[in-house]
Protein backbone atom coordinates (compact mmCIF):
# COMPACT_ATOMS: atom_id res chain seq x y z
CA UNK A 1 0.00 0.00 0.00
CA UNK A 2 1.35 3.43 -0.96
CA UNK A 3 2.10 5.90 1.83
CA UNK A 4 -0.79 8.23 0.90
CA UNK A 5 -3.23 5.30 0.63
CA UNK A 6 -2.16 4.12 4.08
CA UNK A 7 -2.75 7.58 5.57
CA UNK A 8 -6.18 7.83 3.94
CA UNK A 9 -7.13 4.39 5.23
CA UNK A 10 -5.99 5.30 8.74
CA UNK A 11 -8.10 8.46 8.74
CA UNK A 12 -11.18 6.73 7.33
CA UNK A 13 -11.01 4.14 10.10
CA UNK A 14 -10.66 6.76 12.87
CA UNK A 15 -13.85 8.11 14.46
CA UNK A 16 -14.29 11.84 13.77
CA UNK A 17 -14.08 14.46 16.47
CA UNK A 18 -11.70 12.67 18.86
CA UNK A 19 -9.18 14.99 20.51
CA UNK A 20 -5.55 14.14 19.70
CA UNK A 21 -3.31 12.96 22.58
CA UNK A 22 -2.43 15.59 25.18
CA UNK A 23 -4.28 18.27 23.21
CA UNK A 24 -4.50 20.61 26.20
CA UNK A 25 -0.76 20.51 26.89
CA UNK A 26 0.09 21.03 23.26
CA UNK A 27 -2.44 23.85 22.85
CA UNK A 28 -1.06 25.73 25.87
CA UNK A 29 2.54 25.37 24.65
CA UNK A 30 1.71 26.41 21.09
CA UNK A 31 -0.39 29.45 21.97
CA UNK A 32 2.11 30.65 24.57
CA UNK A 33 4.91 30.59 22.01
CA UNK A 34 3.04 32.07 19.04
CA UNK A 35 1.53 34.85 21.16
CA UNK A 36 5.03 35.83 22.26
CA UNK A 37 6.09 35.72 18.60
CA UNK A 38 3.04 37.82 17.71
CA UNK A 39 4.03 40.56 20.15
CA UNK A 40 7.55 40.62 18.75
CA UNK A 41 6.38 40.61 15.11
CA UNK A 42 3.85 43.38 15.57
CA UNK A 43 6.45 45.46 17.38
CA UNK A 44 8.84 44.95 14.45
CA UNK A 45 6.62 45.44 11.39
CA UNK A 46 2.98 45.61 12.50
CA UNK A 47 1.80 42.36 10.92
CA UNK A 48 0.55 39.10 12.37
CA UNK A 49 2.93 36.13 12.08
CA UNK A 50 2.33 33.64 9.28
CA UNK A 51 2.07 30.17 10.84
CA UNK A 52 2.15 26.81 9.06
CA UNK A 53 0.41 23.91 10.84
CA UNK A 54 2.04 20.75 9.46
CA UNK A 55 -0.03 17.60 9.93
CA UNK A 56 -3.06 19.68 10.88
CA UNK A 57 -5.47 16.72 10.96
CA UNK A 58 -9.03 17.82 11.73
CA UNK A 59 -7.84 21.38 12.25
CA UNK A 60 -8.44 21.91 15.98
CA UNK A 61 -5.18 23.77 16.55
CA UNK A 62 -5.22 25.41 13.12
CA UNK A 63 -8.50 27.03 14.14
CA UNK A 64 -7.05 27.99 17.55
CA UNK A 65 -4.17 29.76 15.82
CA UNK A 66 -6.54 31.70 13.58
CA UNK A 67 -8.66 32.74 16.57
CA UNK A 68 -5.46 33.93 18.26
CA UNK A 69 -4.95 36.40 15.40
CA UNK A 70 -2.38 34.51 13.30
CA UNK A 71 -2.35 34.19 9.54
CA UNK A 72 -2.38 30.39 9.36
CA UNK A 73 -2.16 27.67 6.71
CA UNK A 74 -2.89 24.05 7.62
CA UNK A 75 -1.42 21.19 5.59
CA UNK A 76 -1.79 17.43 5.74
CA UNK A 77 -0.96 14.43 3.58
CA UNK A 78 -4.48 12.95 3.94
CA UNK A 79 -7.46 14.32 2.00
CA UNK A 80 -9.83 12.72 4.53
CA UNK A 81 -8.25 14.74 7.36
CA UNK A 82 -8.62 17.97 5.40
CA UNK A 83 -12.22 17.13 4.49
CA UNK A 84 -13.03 16.79 8.20
CA UNK A 85 -11.15 20.00 8.99
CA UNK A 86 -13.10 21.93 6.34
CA UNK A 87 -16.39 20.57 7.65
CA UNK A 88 -15.58 21.48 11.25
CA UNK A 89 -13.82 24.78 10.59
CA UNK A 90 -15.09 26.43 7.38
CA UNK A 91 -12.91 29.19 6.03
CA UNK A 92 -9.52 27.84 7.10
CA UNK A 93 -6.74 27.87 4.50
CA UNK A 94 -6.14 24.12 4.22
CA UNK A 95 -3.92 22.43 1.62
CA UNK A 96 -2.74 18.93 0.81
CA UNK A 97 0.99 18.15 0.59
CA UNK A 98 2.78 15.03 -0.66
CA UNK A 99 4.03 12.47 1.90
CA UNK A 100 7.52 12.83 0.41
CA UNK A 101 9.16 15.51 -1.68
CA UNK A 102 8.71 19.24 -2.06
CA UNK A 103 5.69 20.96 -0.55
CA UNK A 104 3.76 23.39 -2.79
CA UNK A 105 4.73 26.33 -0.58
CA UNK A 106 7.01 29.29 -1.22
CA UNK A 107 10.51 29.52 0.24
CA UNK A 108 10.84 31.55 3.47
CA UNK A 109 7.09 32.23 3.57
CA UNK A 110 6.33 31.46 7.26
CA UNK A 111 7.44 32.97 10.55
CA UNK A 112 6.46 29.87 12.57
CA UNK A 113 6.05 26.19 11.68
CA UNK A 114 4.04 24.05 14.10
CA UNK A 115 4.11 20.24 13.81
CA UNK A 116 2.09 18.55 16.54
CA UNK A 117 2.50 14.76 16.82
CA UNK A 118 3.77 14.60 13.23
CA UNK A 119 7.53 14.00 13.07
CA UNK A 120 7.16 10.46 14.50
CA UNK A 121 5.05 9.49 11.45
CA UNK A 122 7.53 10.71 8.83
CA UNK A 123 9.32 8.19 6.59
CA UNK A 124 11.95 10.59 5.21
CA UNK A 125 12.83 12.67 8.26
CA UNK A 126 15.73 14.40 6.49
CA UNK A 127 13.54 15.44 3.57
CA UNK A 128 10.75 16.58 5.90
CA UNK A 129 13.03 18.75 8.03
CA UNK A 130 14.60 20.19 4.89
CA UNK A 131 11.15 21.31 3.77
CA UNK A 132 10.40 22.78 7.21
CA UNK A 133 13.65 24.74 7.01
CA UNK A 134 12.97 25.83 3.41
CA UNK A 135 9.55 27.35 4.11
CA UNK A 136 10.65 29.05 7.37
CA UNK A 137 12.07 32.52 7.04
CA UNK A 138 15.58 33.15 8.31
CA UNK A 139 15.35 33.31 12.10
CA UNK A 140 11.86 31.77 12.06
CA UNK A 141 10.61 29.42 14.76
CA UNK A 142 9.90 25.69 14.65
CA UNK A 143 7.56 24.36 17.33
CA UNK A 144 6.77 20.66 17.57
CA UNK A 145 5.56 17.90 19.83
CA UNK A 146 6.22 14.17 19.75
CA UNK A 147 5.93 11.27 22.22
CA UNK A 148 8.75 10.92 24.74
CA UNK A 149 10.75 7.68 24.87
CA UNK A 150 12.98 8.21 27.88
CA UNK A 151 14.52 5.35 29.91
CA UNK A 152 11.74 5.03 32.49
CA UNK A 153 9.02 5.09 29.86
CA UNK A 154 10.78 2.30 27.99
CA UNK A 155 11.34 0.35 31.19
CA UNK A 156 7.62 0.51 31.91
CA UNK A 157 6.88 -0.88 28.46
CA UNK A 158 9.51 -3.59 28.85
CA UNK A 159 7.95 -4.77 32.12
CA UNK A 160 4.51 -5.23 30.56
CA UNK A 161 4.79 -7.27 27.39
CA UNK A 162 1.29 -6.53 26.00
CA UNK A 163 1.96 -2.79 26.29
CA UNK A 164 5.38 -3.19 24.65
CA UNK A 165 3.93 -5.21 21.76
CA UNK A 166 1.13 -2.68 21.24
CA UNK A 167 3.48 0.31 21.36
CA UNK A 168 5.94 -1.11 18.85
CA UNK A 169 3.43 -2.96 16.69
CA UNK A 170 4.77 -2.64 13.11
CA UNK A 171 1.21 -1.99 11.90
CA UNK A 172 1.11 1.27 13.87
CA UNK A 173 1.92 4.49 12.06
CA UNK A 174 4.60 5.67 14.51
CA UNK A 175 7.87 5.16 12.64
CA UNK A 176 10.35 7.15 14.80
CA UNK A 177 10.91 7.19 18.55
CA UNK A 178 12.53 10.23 20.16
CA UNK A 179 14.15 11.19 23.43
CA UNK A 180 14.83 14.80 24.38
CA UNK A 181 18.50 14.30 23.53
CA UNK A 182 18.02 12.67 20.13
CA UNK A 183 15.40 15.23 19.09
CA UNK A 184 17.67 18.14 20.06
CA UNK A 185 20.60 16.61 18.16
CA UNK A 186 18.46 16.08 15.08
CA UNK A 187 17.30 19.70 15.04
CA UNK A 188 20.88 20.91 15.51
CA UNK A 189 22.01 18.77 12.57
CA UNK A 190 19.50 20.59 10.34
CA UNK A 191 20.65 24.08 11.15
CA UNK A 192 18.37 25.02 14.04
CA UNK A 193 19.58 27.08 16.98
CA UNK A 194 18.34 28.07 20.45
CA UNK A 195 16.89 24.58 20.79
CA UNK A 196 14.73 23.90 23.83
CA UNK A 197 13.11 20.52 24.47
CA UNK A 198 10.69 20.27 27.38
CA UNK A 199 9.21 17.06 28.82
CA UNK A 200 5.51 17.19 29.72
CA UNK A 201 2.60 14.98 30.76
CA UNK A 202 2.79 11.76 32.75
CA UNK A 203 4.88 11.50 35.92
CA UNK A 204 8.30 12.95 36.81
CA UNK A 205 10.91 10.74 35.19
CA UNK A 206 8.33 9.09 32.93
CA UNK A 207 6.89 11.87 30.82
CA UNK A 208 4.67 11.19 27.82
CA UNK A 209 5.43 14.16 25.62
CA UNK A 210 8.27 16.25 24.22
CA UNK A 211 7.60 19.92 23.42
CA UNK A 212 10.34 21.51 21.33
CA UNK A 213 11.16 25.02 20.19
CA UNK A 214 14.02 25.96 17.84
CA UNK A 215 15.05 28.87 15.67
CA UNK A 216 16.09 28.50 12.03
CA UNK A 217 19.65 29.69 11.68
CA UNK A 218 20.11 32.80 9.55
CA UNK A 219 22.67 31.17 7.26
Amino acid sequence: MASRDYRESSWRSAPPGIDPPDLGLRRAFLLERVRAHNVASRAADGRAPRVLDVGCGEGQLTAELERAGMTVVGVDVAAEALSRARAGHPGLDLRIVPPEGRWPLTDSSFDVVWAGETIEHVIDTAGWLSEVRRVLRSGGTLLLSTPEHGPLALLGLALWRPAFDAHFDPRRDHLRFYTARTLARLLEDFGFEDIEVRRAGGLPGARRLLLASARRSRF
